[in-house]
């Protein structure tokens, strides 16, 4: 890597956005992405919004080749308790890799949210990436496809779109499929996805369904585990089971 390349953490879910971008930002020669950093759920580990499990998120981490920094967050937490975990979290990486003060995210649409994070990170000096921000969602959902990414769905909000997606692959079937209305990337908080390979991967994921259940009476979440070494299944993540119990 050139000295000249600005180090750069990248704000990680667990899903396609996120992954997408850190291979977007690994094809500039003016950035190096160092770390992910992953705001996950005090309680039990998890991504807070794909519902992607902290084993996921570590496999995924290895797979990138990357060191994967939690933070974690009481579920409920509101934007104060989130600004002053994030900012601890960023004091540190600050010491661990000397000139370090952008923060990449893979948000798309929603300019509200981006100029939100701008403002938190301003505050303690950072600056923000977000190389995505104003793509056209359909043709980017597509892209990603034909570059090699491979994603179910992990979360759906059933207010938006019938729970029957959880668990489905994020593939062109599937983006014919989806309702007038929903956004192609779930943008708008449709969907969530766990992705287990694509070009930012050194190796594809060999996950399994791990259950389901409805979230808050309203979110359908399909959950998926890394295959330990040498276990029965190999492949890729398989069909999640249709079992659905509440939390």
């Amino acid at each position: 890597m050139s000295a000249r390349r600005r180090p750069v953490l990248l704000a990680w879910s667990g899903g396609k956005d996120a992954a997408w971008t850190l291979h977007v930002l690994r094809q500039r020669d003016d950035v190096r992405v160092v770390g992910l950093l992953s705001t996950v759920r005090l309680e039990d580990g998890r991504a807070t919004l794909q519902e992607v499990s902290g084993g996921v998120l570590a496999a995924q981490a290895r797979a990138a080749g990357l060191p994967l920094l939690p933070v974690p967050l009481r579920a409920g937490s509101d934007n104060q308790t989130y600004a002053r975990a994030m900012a601890d979290a960023l004091h540190a990486a600050a010491a661990r890799w000397p000139g370090l003060r952008t923060v990449a995210f893979g948000d798309l649409l929603l300019a509200d949210i981006r100029d939100w994070r701008a403002a938190q990170m301003a505050r303690i000096g950072w600056d923000i990436e977000t190389p995505l921000f104003g793509a056209d969602t359909a043709a980017l959902a597509r892209a990603m496809l034909r570059g090699g990414l491979r994603a179910r769905l992990s979360c759906v909000d059933t207010g938006q779109l019938d729970g029957g997606f959880a668990g489905r692959d994020f593939d062109a079937a599937l983006l014919d499929a989806l309702p007038s209305g929903v956004d192609p990337c779930g943008e708008n908080g449709e969907f969530h996805t766990c992705v287990h390979a694509g070009p930012m991967f050194d190796a594809p994921l060999a996950l399994a369904p791990a259950g389901r259940w409805l979230r808050d009476g309203r979110f359908a979440v399909a959950d998926f585990a890394p295959v330990p070494p040498g276990g029965a299944d190999q492949n890729p993540v398989a069909a999640a089971g249709s079992q659905c119990r509440r939390r």
